[in-house]
């Protein structure tokens, strides 16, 4: 029986070939995950419906948490067919939802996004918080948001 030695070297370059086929794997995705998400709010800015549409998965489920104004905790349930008729109808002004601190998380075919956020009505503030965008990998190899939750608030903003 002949028994064949690799050198430390051999190990060593192996690792650090899979160790790159990973990190341009990941951070294609994570370019890729973090395109959708711009590509939904150039589509708020837009008013065009239907390139925020295909950011979603069929599936989207929608969520706001926020305080109410005696300090009760809410948590309601959006529908995304409102958001997009929302996006889409006719407003005056620019929605504009300026994201930073973007962190974004990936495994597999599961990516979580969190950022914050200050909303803008044309040049006018309205509110602000946390974006938390849960995506998914269709059967196209295409990321689409399933989860958004968000929170809302007027004062206390993080970055006003």
């Amino acid at each position: 029986m002949t028994i064949v030695k690799f050198s430390p070297l051999f190990f060593l370059f192996f690792l650090l070939a899979f160790q790159i086929k990973s990190q341009n794997k990941s951070q294609k995705d994570s370019i890729n995950v973090h395109n959708v998400i711009i590509s939904l709010f150039d589509g708020m800015r837009k008013g065009d419906s239907a390139k925020v549409h295909e950011t979603f998965h069929k599936k989207v489920r929608m969520f706001t948490s926020y305080s109410s104004k005696i300090g009760e905790q809410k948590l309601e349930e959006g529908k995304l067919s409102h958001f997009l008729n929302a996006v889409g109808s006719p407003h005056e002004n620019i929605w504009d939802e300026r994201i930073s601190n973007i962190r974004i998380l990936i495994d597999d075919g599961l990516a979580q996004v969190w950022t914050d956020y200050v909303f803008f009505i044309g040049d006018k503030f309205s509110h602000c918080g946390v974006d938390s965008f849960q995506l998914v990998k269709d059967k196209n190899k295409k990321w689409k948001i399933i989860n958004l939750m968000d929170t809302r608030c007027v004062v206390g903003c993080i970055s006003k």
